[in-house]
C-alpha cells in the first residue's frame, strides 16, 4: 500500500515535470519565433547560396545575429511547410524581424527585399507625389489617389488625423522626406511610412502648443502649406506666419497667390485678374479665413513657423523675382514695392 502510494506520488511528479517542460518548451518556441533579436531597423545583407537547406540557413542567420534560435527556425520552417520553399539569393533583412517574418521573406524570394529610394520634395502637392510615383514605375496615379482620398479604417490609428474634415484627403499629412522602401511595397505601405514619419516629427511638445493656442493640427498644416509656397527660408516663414495670423484675426483676406494657383492649377508668381475671379474657397483673395485644407505637403520648417511665429509690425509682404521677401507695414508701401518689382 505504501509502495503504491509512493509510486503514484512519483508518477504525479513526473507528469507535473513533463507539463512544466512542455510549457517551458512552448514558451521558448513562441518567444523565439515571435520576438526579434533587436528593435533596431538596421538592414543586414544576407545571402542564401544555392543548395542551402533550412539547417544551413538557420546557422547562417544565427551567425548574422538575425535570429535567436537555429532549432526554432528549423522547427517553424518544417511545421509550416516553408522549409522546402526557402529560396537562394541576396536579401536585405531588418534586425527587427522575427523568425516567422524572416522565414516568410526567404520563401518569397530575394526580389521582395530589394530596396529602392524615394525622395518626396518639401512643398510637393499630392498631385506631384502621384506623378513622381508613376514616373518611378511604382504605381499609377489613380492607385495612389485611391489610397489617400477615401478614408480607410487604418487611418484611425493616427490621432493627428482627427481634426481633418471628414471630406478631406491626406493632402498636407504626407511628410516630405527620403524613404527606403521594398521594391514590391504597396502604395498603402508607402503612405503609412510617410504618416509614421509625420507622427514622429509632430512631437508631443508641438501638439501641446497647438492645443494651447486653441488651434487644430489641420489649421496648422493648412497655414504651413501656404507659408511653404510663399517664402523659402526659416526666418521669413516665421515672419510671414505672424502676418497671416494678424490678417486672420482682423478678418482681412490672406491674399496668397499660392492658394489661387492651387485652385487654378497654375504656377504663377502673381495671380492674373482672371485667376482672382475663380470661385473657389481656395481663392484667398475672394474668400476670407483659411482655405478648406492644405495646398501642399509642408516641410517641418513651415510647420514650426505656423506653430511658433515671430512677432513683427508688418501686414504685407511680397517675394521678388529673385526670391527675396519684402515687408511693409502699410498698404501704400506695399503697392509701391509691387510696382517696383513687378
Amino acid at each position: 500500500m505504501f509502495l503504491a502510494r509512493k509510486k503514484k506520488k512519483k508518477t504525479k511528479k513526473l507528469i507535473l515535470l513533463a507539463i512544466l517542460v512542455i510549457f517551458i518548451g512552448w514558451f521558448y518556441y513562441y518567444y523565439s519565433a515571435n520576438t526579434p533579436v533587436s528593435s533596431s531597423s538596421e538592414m543586414i545583407e544576407f545571402i542564401v547560396e544555392p543548395g542551402w537547406g533550412s539547417t544551413k540557413i538557420s546557422q547562417e542567420l544565427k551567425a548574422k545575429e538575425l535570429i535567436r534560435s537555429e532549432r526554432v527556425f528549423q522547427y517553424y520552417a518544417w511545421r509550416t511547410g516553408l522549409g522546402s520553399r526557402l529560396q537562394d539569393g541576396e536579401y536585405f533583412l531588418n534586425k527587427n524581424l522575427n523568425i516567422k517574418e524572416i522565414a516568410q521573406i526567404l520563401s518569397r524570394g530575394a526580389g521582395a527585399t530589394k530596396e529602392i529610394t524615394l525622395t518626396f520634395i518639401e512643398g510637393w502637392s499630392n498631385e506631384e507625389i502621384a506623378g513622381y510615383l508613376e514616373e518611378k514605375g511604382i504605381a499609377q496615379s489613380k492607385e495612389f489617389f485611391a489610397v489617400i482620398q477615401k478614408k480607410a479604417d487604418w487611418w484611425d490609428s493616427y490621432d493627428f488625423l482627427i481634426s481633418r474634415p471628414r471630406s478631406a484627403d491626406l493632402e498636407g499629412y504626407l511628410f516630405p522626406d527620403t524613404y527606403r522602401v521594398f521594391r514590391d511595397a504597396s502604395i498603402k505601405d508607402i503612405v503609412q511610412k510617410m504618416l509614421d514619419n509625420f507622427d514622429t516629427k509632430l512631437t508631443d511638445d508641438i501638439q501641446n502648443e497647438i492645443k494651447r493656442q486653441g488651434k487644430t493640427i489641420h489649421d496648422i498644416l493648412t497655414l504651413a502649406s501656404i507659408i511653404e509656397k510663399e517664402v523659402a527660408n526659416d526666418k521669413d516663414r516665421k515672419i510671414v506666419a505672424d502676418i497671416f495670423y494678424k490678417r486672420l484675426e482682423a478678418g482681412v483676406a490672406l491674399q496668397a497667390d499660392s492658394t489661387v494657383n492651387y485652385a487654378s492649377g497654375a504656377s504663377n508668381a502673381r495671380s492674373s485678374a482672371k485667376d482672382l475671379e475663380i470661385d473657389s474657397l481656395y481663392n484667398t483673395y475672394k474668400y476670407r479665413g483659411l482655405p478648406p485644407g492644405p495646398i501642399t505637403n509642408p516641410s517641418l520648417s513651415s510647420i514650426l513657423a505656423a506653430v511658433y511665429p515671430e512677432k513683427n509690425p508688418y501686414w504685407y509682404f511680397l517675394t521678388t523675382p529673385k526670391g527675396e521677401a519684402i515687408y511693409n507695414v502699410t498698404f501704400e508701401e506695399h503697392i509701391e514695392d509691387k510696382n517696383k518689382y513687378y
